[in-house]
């Protein structure tokens, strides 16, 4: 039942003949849950707050850095290194103050994804990783919740509903993840800052859709948007029955070929403070390592197989790339050829430094 107040603040919403007041009133009554609070989440959480989804979940452990800003416009250079999801709350309790917010400081993992998932309608993916991707997919087939799944590529994006109605499941899309390196993130890359905006919408338009029962949903559909162009495609693919998934994956990094040898890292904080006790060695283009390093060695990740042999022993060897993302990959690669050195990855890369 709405309240009086609540059939002003949706008014625009409840004259619509295919949402009306029922339509609102399902809208209240549904529970969404937002892997990630960054450049996907911040859209997405922005326009179900202001369409007045009852309870949202907002999962984030990460804190907001000064280049988020360019995309996640929840935030301001106030709120720099406060969690992102405590923060995102506060700032949409202020959109809307009928809406229910539930804060999960925390990274999502096996442990806890079940029993977080077991409590919401619908999940919508906002995450920037395929281990996480592959977590939340597998969760919300165990527990039988849709999933909205969303990803960006420096100007292109892609959207998708999946595991409704009985419809096909990431891993129907997606069977096996690239390789680590093949698919950089945008700390690697980056970005166009609109682009999470308007795939955001997208995801929180097809949440929507699915909560009223109006127009027609992505599921069995790939959008694929190119924002250079504003061309679109939509791909059609079918549930792939031989795809099991009966339980979680132990370790989806090792799944999605991350941390496959045990990995030792160094926080840049860590680094700073002791820098003359190792040696640095930067594994990214040329032109990232011209524009800004820290000094060191500089071997490009596609040249290090044939240039191992230029590492020395002399102190250990403290691998960066701009995300801490190729450098475990660098580790990987040089661990294979030599077990003389004592290789650390910089954690988080040198976009933290």
């Amino acid at each position: 039942m709405l309240s009086k107040k609540e059939n002003i603040q949706y008014s625009r919403h409840i004259l619509l003949d295919e949402i009306g007041i029922v339509g609102q009133e399902k809208l209240k009554s549904a529970k969404v849950l937002v892997i990630g609070a960054g450049g996907l989440g911040c859209p997405v959480l922005q326009y179900l707050t202001a369409a007045g989804i009852g309870t949202i979940g907002i999962i984030d452990d990460d804190q907001v850095d000064q280049t988020n800003l360019q995309r996640q416009i929840l935030y301001t250079i106030d709120d720099i290194g406060k969690s992102k999801a405590k923060v995102a709350s506060e700032r949409l309790s202020k959109l809307n103050p009928f809406v229910f917010f539930k804060v999960y400081e925390e990274k999502l993992d096996v442990d806890n994804a079940l029993d977080i998932f077991q409590e919401y309608d619908i999940i919508v993916d906002g995450s920037d990783n395929f281990p996480t991707r592959y977590l939340v997919n597998d969760a919300c087939v165990l527990t039988g919740t849709p999933l909205v799944f969303g990803s960006i590529f420096k100007f292109q994006g892609q959207v998708s509903v999946l595991n409704y109605k009985d419809g096909p499941t990431y891993r129907c899309l997606f069977p096996d993840p690239p390789a680590p390196e093949s698919v950089p993130n945008c700390s690697d890359i980056g970005v166009l800052g609109v682009l999470p905006g308007i795939i955001g919408s997208l995801q929180a338009n097809e949440v929507i859709k699915m909560i009223t029962g109006i127009g027609e949903v992505l599921r069995g559909k790939l959008l694929y948007f190119d924002s250079l162009t504003l061309q679109q495609q939509i791909l059609n693919f079918k549930k792939n029955e031989e795809i099991e998934v009966d339980q979680l994956d132990d370790d989806y990094d090792f799944f999605c070929g991350i941390n496959s040898i045990d990995l030792e890292e160094i926080s840049v904080a860590e680094l700073k403070q002791n820098l003359k006790n190792y040696q640095i060695l930067d594994v990214r283009t040329l032109k990232e390592y011209n524009n800004f390093n820290i000094g060191g060695k500089h071997i490009s990740l596609d040249t290090l197989p044939k240039r191992t042999l230029e590492l020395n022993n002399q102190k250990p060897i403290v691998v960066c790339c701009q995300s801490g993302i190729r450098s475990k990959k660098a580790i990987e690669i040089i661990s294979e050829q030599r077990n003389d050195l004592h290789l650390i990855n910089l954690k988080n890369g040198l976009s933290s430094y």
